[in-house]
């Protein structure tokens, strides 16, 4: 059973982070609590996750992103390079991601998942929306 929630994600952290490190989380939490087909929490002791989660229904469940309380998120991009048959939808997601943030996330340079530190690829708004943009499409055709 998860430890986690929305609100113990949330309450960790404001505590954890700094205030517009959690701001982002929190706008990502309840982009995910919005959107998401199915949110996976997490059942860490000291530090919460949360995967955002797609229904496909040639794939399953698709993760499409990771966050954690301390202020990490991680792209499930290379988990759909081996899970997705439909490479086009792959594709577009890299090349997004790769638009959004200013990061080559090609197989050579991207060879498995990463967590990456939120204040490292969000400064504003525009770009959490721009994120949350990106999400909506990949799930969109992930259902087509």
């Amino acid at each position: 059973m998860p430890k986690w929630d929305k609100n113990t994600f949330i309450e960790k952290a404001k505590d954890s982070c700094y205030p517009h490190i959690s701001n982002i989380l929190i706008d990502l939490v309840n982009f995910a609590d919005d959107s998401a087909d199915t949110i996976s929490w997490g059942r860490g002791k000291d530090c919460g996750t949360m995967v955002y989660k797609c229904k496909s229904d040639d794939f399953g469940m698709v993760p499409l992103f990771h966050i954690t309380t301390n202020g990490q998120i991680k792209f499930q991009l290379n988990y759909m390079r081996t899970n997705i048959a439909k490479k086009e939808i792959v594709r577009d997601f890299q090349l997004k991601l790769e638009s959004n943030f200013l990061m080559d996330f090609d197989e050579d340079e991207y060879p498995s998942d990463l967590f990456h530190e939120i204040d490292d690829l969000f400064n504003i708004k525009h770009e959490v929306e721009k994120f949350e943009d990106t999400i909506q499409g990949i799930s969109a055709r992930l259902k087509q």
